[in-house]
């Protein structure tokens, strides 16, 4: 029996594996949606938030960045995972200060994710002291006071480290970069590392910008969608609504996944009478089961069919004018391309040679193709030739700046994309900054900052000992957990802005503070009013998200408060920032960001139309390309891929569908037929016989790389169940945070230093005893 409540956690003999499901959504999401909503929120509550959720007058989705469609909204404009994600941050369930006396940090560090994410809302700022067992209310001057004497005792703003999640909004986001610049440090590490950092690498390379070039009425026109690395019916379910408008308009869809995830096979519409009582909508016209890190081959295999059909046909399949007109490497990528061997290209992908050719006959027929793709791309070492080559297509094409074609990374959490158009970044360029500098009459460094990664390798080895975090669960979220954990505790203080209790609040530096925060759900008042934020979605709209509910307590101060807070009390009341006026109205923050960033130009006004309105995209909006050489660039990539070792696994890690990044709602990944537990390992079935065990053994999952010095090393995480599952032979896959262990600091993406977590070369051996499933 599935137990929800704050006294549920995981009992991973209570597990249960079925069979997958063939459809996404239906009454079953309409019923797990209703029922997660009430446990945490009750009734009232309940329909005061999801009648709100993504409405024109309501708040934004604190979940995934899919854009709503212009001018239109339904009258539940939310899904799922969204109904979760809500649940979880409109919670009724708190986390006081008689909670923490109750529980010593060395008891909370010993509770799984699940169970801390399920205790509440934090009510009121707390404190770790150097040697204490407990954490302690603080006042907020006195947390502030602790926090600036720490950064000004630092002989170097280098030895901070500031990350942000991607929930922060565009208003919080642009002080807190300023804030941390005038302190005197570029060293921002955030979510966008770990996820999305090789689309923005590529995509500026070969467009000039490091955002997707479509809208959603593109996608509802295009003719074909390849979705690669995606699984939406999980990650972004209201994409499927999208999908399901261009299916009606005719487009065909291809899926390309190791894995057949239900949300592609099969989607009904829980808002419609089909959707409830039919079949639903058939989604992917083909499915690519493709070997976990072949995406470079088979698009490099697809640009040699596209040549030779051209070579047939001249003039027929590549767009000369287009190439000729606005890019730039053509020809030494058609040489490159023309000497590729399909029968790598067959080896690389799992795929067969008349798939590939029946591919390409979809690309050169389709005059709108849209390209699709999510962390299932990005996370590879050669992440970002992958996706260099995605675009190559695209160009050959002339699928760049027309209607119903383009580039489309969907970016996960909310506000990942509006935080980086908001200056949170270590490598901002110059123009930015020298923005910053004019508009506010400071000084920004411009030595470049550390990302997540290297951020790590700092706090591990000593360069860094003052770590802050607005939002996110930094322990949980990155790579090498082991190497992660020491990094925070050889801090002398680590700071979370927080809503809820989770790992990265019981692995912590010498001195702790928790400060806790506004949701985006939660009424937010200041000196002047009611207050507003702002996000940007995957597509470049940027709109206001106002919230509603009186918040669980009143210690709570928004996300911009307790920055401009934190300034003052660090920064001096001669800054010439105006923290105190931007603290009591944020109109004020949206008008210096409509004089610093490009394309926010009469921002309270435009934000306040009826969709928001669209940031300027010069290759989608006017085929114009600010790269290095003024075209857009084609790129030529060496192949790499991913072969598997003898009596190994290659494994990638991947959410679990009661799961949103690292906030787990619950224990069924009710879509591939788990329930009641999280370690699992997805194994085709003819390598669980070859590797000597049977559906249902636990196992050790042990990850195989060369360390720094080429000597090598193993990682081991214990007690994991195999499960038989539809995935290429010599591929598998498990849950993250739980295989986190697993990935090596060093395991990273070639230019963007983006982790590599869908690509780890593993052994299993048989788990010592069952109890072995609680260690890591």
């Amino acid at each position: 029996m599935m137990r929800h409540g704050p006294d549920a956690d995981i009992d991973e003999s209570d597990l249960e594996v079925s069979h997958p499901k063939d459809y996404a959504a239906g009454v079953p999401a309409v019923l797990v949606s209703l029922e997660r909503a009430y446990e945490q929120m009750g009734a009232i509550r309940t329909a005061k938030t999801l009648t709100r959720l993504n409405q024109r007058h309501g708040f934004d989705c604190p979940g995934c960045a899919w854009p709503e469609t212009p001018g239109h909204r339904k009258p539940a404009e939310f899904c799922e995972n969204g109904a979760k994600a809500v649940a979880e941050e409109a919670t009724l369930r708190t986390v006081t200060p008689a909670f923490f006396a109750q529980h010593s940090v060395d008891e909370l560090a010993t509770k799984t994710d699940y169970w801390l994410g399920q205790q509440g809302r934090i009510t009121h700022p707390m404190v770790l002291r150097g040697g204490a067992s407990h954490y302690e209310p603080i006042g907020w001057d006195d947390a502030y006071r602790v926090v600036a004497e720490h950064l000004k005792a630092l002989p170097s703003p280098d030895q901070a480290v500031f990350y942000t999640s991607g929930r922060t909004s565009n208003e919080a986001a642009f002080l807190y970069q300023l804030l941390i610049r005038s302190y005197g440090t570029n060293n921002m590490p955030d979510c966008s590392n770990m996820c999305h950092e090789s689309s923005g690498t590529a995509l500026t390379d070969s467009i000039g910008i490091g955002k997707g070039s479509v809208s959603v009425p593109d996608i509802e026109a295009a003719d074909l969608i390849l979705i690669a690395g995606q699984n939406p019916g999980t990650n972004h379910p209201r994409m499927l609504s999208t999908l399901e408008k261009a299916k009606s308009n005719g487009a065909r869809i291809i899926a390309i996944n190791p894995l057949p995830e239900a949300g592609l096979k099969r989607f009904k519409d829980p808002q419609k009478v089909s959707g409830i009582v039919g079949r639903g909508v058939d989604m992917a016209d083909e499915f690519l089961q493709i070997r976990l890190g072949g995406d470079m081959a088979l698009f490099q295999g697809l640009g040699k069919l596209l040549f030779e059909a051209e070579h047939a046909a001249p003039g027929t399949v590549i767009d000369r004018p287009f190439v000729d007109t606005h890019c730039a490497g053509f020809d030494d990528y058609e040489t490159h391309i023309r000497n590729v061997d399909l029968d790598i290209v067959v080896e690389a992908t799992g795929l067969t040679l008349a798939q590939l050719r029946d591919t390409a006959a979809e690309l050169i027929a389709s005059q709108r193709t849209v390209i699709c793709w999510a962390m299932g791309l990005t996370q590879h070492t050669h992440a970002v030739a992958t996706i260099g080559e995605a675009v190559n297509l695209l160009l050959a094409r002339g699928m760049i700046g027309k209607r119903g074609a383009g580039v489309c990374p969907v970016r996960g959490h909310s506000n990942v994309q509006g935080d980086r158009t908001m200056g949170i970044w270590e490598k901002m360029p110059d123009a930015f900054l020298a923005a910053l500098d004019t508009e506010f009459g400071i000084e920004t460094p411009r030595r470049h900052g550390l990302d997540t990664v290297d951020s790590i390798r700092a706090m591990r080895d000593g360069q860094a000992s003052v770590f802050m975090a607005m939002g996110g669960n930094f322990v949980s979220a990155t790579p090498d957990t082991a190497a992660t954990e020491i990094a925070l505790r050889n801090c002398a203080l680590t700071v979370q802005v927080s809503t809820k209790l989770n790992r990265s609040h019981v692995v912590h530096g010498r001195t702790a503070l928790i400060l806790p925060t506004l949701g985006r759900t939660d009424l937010d008042i200041q000196e002047t009013g009611k207050q507003e934020v702002s996000v940007e979605d995957s597509m470049s709209m940027v709109h206001l998200s106002r919230g509603r509910l009186k918040p669980v307590s009143e210690h709570l101060r928004s996300e911009v408060a307790i920055v401009c807070q934190l300034a003052r009390a660090l920064l001096g009341p001669d800054h010439p920032v105006p923290w105190s006026r931007f603290e009591s109205n944020y109109d004020l923050i949206r008008d210096s960001i409509s004089r610093v960033v490009p394309g926010f130009e009469d921002y309270n006004t435009r934000v306040r139309q009826l969709d928001g309105f669209a940031l300027p995209h010069p290759p989608r909006d006017s085929r114009q390309f600010h790269t290095d050489t003024g075209r857009a660039n084609f790129s030529v990539n060496e192949l790499e891929w991913v072969p598997t070792p003898e009596g190994r696994l290659i494994l990638q890690t991947m959410r679990s569908h009661d799961q949103y990044n690292t906030t787990i709602y619950g224990l069924d990944d009710r879509y591939r037929g788990v329930k009641g537990g999280r370690r699992v390992i997805l194994v085709n079935p003819d390598d669980i016989t070859g590797l000597g065990f049977r559906d249902g053994d636990l196992v050790d999952i042990i990850s195989e790389f060369t360390g720094p010095d080429g000597t090598p090393e193993e990682r081991r995480v214990h007690g994991f169940r195999v499960v038989a599952y539809s995935t290429p032979k010599g591929n598998a896959a498990a849950y993250y945070p739980e295989t986190n262990p697993l990935v090596p600091l060093g395991h990273v993406a070639k230019k963007s230093n983006t982790p590599a977590s869908k690509a780890i070369t593993v052994r299993l051996e048989p788990a010592a005893t069952k109890d072995s499933a609680w260690a890591v």
